[in-house]
């Protein structure tokens, strides 16, 4: 499964009504670390299909930015039942991914 672009009209149906658990990215085109994450995910999403992985830009997405209070990025939430289950912040390995999202 690919990375899915998601913003503030999608995000209700893509990660708080998903059927499955999500790993949500919140990032920024100038961030340094988050564009070094993001071939990471890409990857972890093509290898656990189980696990929906999405992207956030702060940028065009302020609202969901302040909601879930992202003060620094790259920032990894996993959703699990619509209810945010884990949070880590900052670039981080392949396998730490996993870890936060529990596969």
């Amino acid at each position: 499964m690919a990375v899915i672009e998601v913003t503030q009209d999608t995000f209700e149906e893509e990660v708080l009504n998903a059927d499955m658990p999500v790993l949500a990215d919140f990032n920024a085109d100038w961030c340094g670390p988050c564009q070094a994450l993001k071939p990471m995910l890409a990857e972890f999403a093509e290898a656990h299909p189980e696990i929906k992985v999405v992207s956030i830009n702060i940028d065009d997405e302020e609202d969901l930015r302040d909601d879930y209070d992202i003060g620094s990025i790259p920032c990894l939430v996993v959703f699990k039942n619509g209810e945010e289950a884990n949070r880590k912040v900052g670039l981080i390995s392949q396998d730490a991914i996993a870890e936060l999202a529990e596969v």
